[in-house]
């Protein structure tokens, strides 16, 4: 028999100054068994960065087609698509080619490696934009994460701040290929 998702309520006091987004985000989120915690974290971080109204929490590791987050128009075409982790250079460039913009937030052990190995490959793709999180940041917060979330984050000037559980962290957002267009600055 599987095992069950675990469910997670969350509640993001969101300053997103760079933007002049100023929110109070609510979602409820279906952890995979096979999922980290370092990963959840990583695509809550991915909702309140790029926050816009339409954008929504796809199945993601339930459905290999799909992102992690995507907003949607009216006529069903994807306006965004946003992917978190190391994933492969190529599922990024079809996804550029299906989405108007394409946003990953890179972030894993490995990250660096994935940055020497694939980076170069995106950097002709006008339309994606990656951005870097420091692990040790991803994996410090995650020991704090339990069933009921509830984060005060504020984003401004490139930095990040996240107040959980009673611990303030801190990290810088890095731009690391693709300009973000003018309605859409993940960092500005």
């Amino acid at each position: 028999m599987a095992l069950p998702s675990t469910i997670h309520r969350v509640v993001v006091q969101l300053s997103h100054v760079d933007r002049g987004i100023y929110e109070t985000l609510q979602a409820t989120l279906a952890r995979h068994p096979s999922e980290t915690t370092q990963r959840l974290v990583l695509r809550l971080l991915a909702y309140a960065i790029c926050f816009e109204p339409e954008l929504s929490f796809s199945k993601g590791i339930c459905a290999g087609d799909e992102p992690d987050l995507w907003s949607k128009g009216p006529d069903g075409r994807v306006k965004l698509w946003i992917e978190v982790g190391t994933p492969e250079p190529e599922r990024l460039l079809k996804a550029s080619r299906h989405a108007e913009h394409v946003v990953l937030l890179a972030s894993g052990p490995n990250r660096f490696r994935w940055d020497e190995l694939y980076r170069g490959k995106l950097a002709d793709a006008a339309n994606i934009q990656v951005i870097g999180v420091d692990y040790a940041f991803i994996s410090q917060v995650a020991t704090e994460v339990e069933r009921t979330i509830v984060w005060e984050l504020t984003i401004t000037g490139g930095s990040l701040y996240l107040t959980s559980a009673g611990q303030t962290h801190e990290t810088a957002l890095e731009s690391l290929t693709g300009a973000p267009t003018p309605d859409r600055r993940f960092p500005r």
